[in-house]
């Protein structure tokens, strides 16, 4: 529900616009914009939701918590913190996970990217490029699509049931691997599915092709993992697309958390530039088309994308590109699976520290961690993709702002809740945009 108060008239009140509830994100904040002689003079994007110290309480903890009591940080993309953590913890460790254990994890996190960018992409996203309000209106105008959508989601749901355990934060990994290694014959069963779902997230992707995208371009910072073999999703070096090429262990040589005045929630910047930057699915593209397969570049170019994407609205599109690839992934990885054994490599524990980082759907997770000699965790640290992007949603808000002054309210509105949705942000992991106000002079 949304009021506007007061007029665009010369002396008259500020204007003010309120948005109680968004829906279709997760979490609590709100955006204030000053605009005075039709120019934005100040924008700030808060995110009041309280902090819930993860980090504190994992200090004291034995450093095989770590994974699980993370994992709970987000219900959407649990994989992300279990794999970052237990990278950590294998650094420290010295353990060499296995190839047969690797492909199990791509294959377990591809799960992951295909619920997680079906549900935003189709369910969450979408309704706003069609001037619907929710997917429930989307499913009356084409159930089709909502039908295919759920069919799809409800693939990677059955990867992360089957080596997770269950789809909503799994319970069979582990430091070093898996408890136990599913069985060749569930996985099997799987295949045709997979198979199935690379020609029906292309046929949702070439349907989103056809969305008006509002005309707005940024020359992004990108910042992504990177992997010499394969479009990096759960392991890499940390890259950008001005040249910066580093391992795990200078990720915060070259990147910083900052308390920002309005918001509970900590703004990644670049530390040389002091300027925000991106992370995750256009981020990821443009630092690693040339890795995609040939079918999900086709499937880009027939959606009207390029190997660079600067409008951050075809990020919907982007993650069915991603989407098209993480099924035919996934298919290849279960046809050609074999159960690994062991199911995991065992290591005693040590002092130390470690990084872990792995690509979440919405972009890079930073773990580090320090261990004494017990393997209790004495710090802790952790960079969630959302925190990371909030200076850049807040540099994109302006600039989408400026450009569509000229829209009533409630247009105007709108268009702020679809910016912030292109980033799918997750702050409890993410945020909810509950009231926007704009004041203007």
């Amino acid at each position: 529900m949304s009021s506007a108060t007061g007029t665009a008239a010369a002396g008259s009140k500020p204007r003010i616009i309120k948005v109680d509830a968004l829906a279709r994100v997760e979490g609590e904040g709100a955006l204030y914009v000053r605009v005075k002689d039709d120019i934005v003079k100040d924008i700030k994007f808060r995110i009041f939701e309280p902090p819930r110290f993860f980090e504190a309480l994992l200090r004291g903890r034995r450093y095989t918590d770590a994974p699980d009591i993370t994992a709970r940080i987000c219900g959407i993309c649990p994989v992300a913190y279990l794999m970052g953590a237990s990278q950590a913890m294998e650094e420290i460790l010295g353990i060499e996970m296995t190839p047969q254990l690797q492909n199990l994890r791509r294959l377990l996190y591809c799960g992951e990217w295909i619920q997680s960018h079906v549900l935003h992409a189709a369910m969450l996203h979408a309704p706003d490029f069609l001037g619907l309000d929710d997917a429930l209106q989307l499913a009356k105008s084409n159930p089709e699509i909502v039908k295919k959508a759920l069919r799809l989601k409800k693939a990677g749901n059955s990867l992360m049931e089957i080596i997770g355990g269950r789809a909503v934060h799994p319970v069979n990994t582990r430091i070093g691997g898996f408890y136990r290694a599913p069985d060749r014959l569930d996985m099997m069963r799987l295949v045709d599915e997979l198979k199935w779902g690379v020609e029906a997230s292309i046929d949702i992707a070439k349907v989103f092709g056809t969305f008006d995208f509002p005309d707005f371009d940024y020359d992004y910072t990108c910042v992504s993992l990177r992997h010499p073999d394969e479009y990096a999703i759960e392991r890499g070096n940390i890259v950008t697309n001005r040249g910066l090429n580093v391992p795990l262990s200078q990720f915060l040589d070259h990147f910083e958390e900052k308390h920002v005045a309005h918001s509970n929630a900590l703004h990644g910047v670049d530390k040389d530039s002091g300027e925000p930057y991106l992370v995750g699915p256009i981020a990821r593209y443009n630092n690693n088309y040339e890795q995609l397969s040939d079918l999900a570049k086709q499937t880009a170019q027939e959606v009207g994308l390029g190997p660079v994407v600067t409008n951050p609205f075809k990020s919907l599109l982007v993650r069915m590109v991603e989407t098209v690839y993480a099924f035919e992934e996934a298919a290849r990885l279960a046809q050609a699976y074999e159960p690994p054994s062991p199911s995991f490599v065992e290591a005693e524990p040590k002092a130390g520290r470690g990084y872990g980082c792995t690509e979440a759907p919405r972009g890079i997770c930073f773990h580090t961690y320090a261990l004494d000699k017990e393997g209790r965790i004495t710090d802790a640290m952790i960079m969630p993709p959302t925190s990371q992007n909030q200076p850049q949603i807040e540099r994109d808000l302006l600039g989408v702002v400026q450009k569509n002054l000229a829209l009533d309210d409630e247009a105007l509105k709108w268009r702020c809740e679809q910016t912030i949705r292109n980033y799918d942000p997750c702050i409890s992991c993410a945020t909810h945009f509950l009231k926007l106000t704009v004041e203007r002079e």
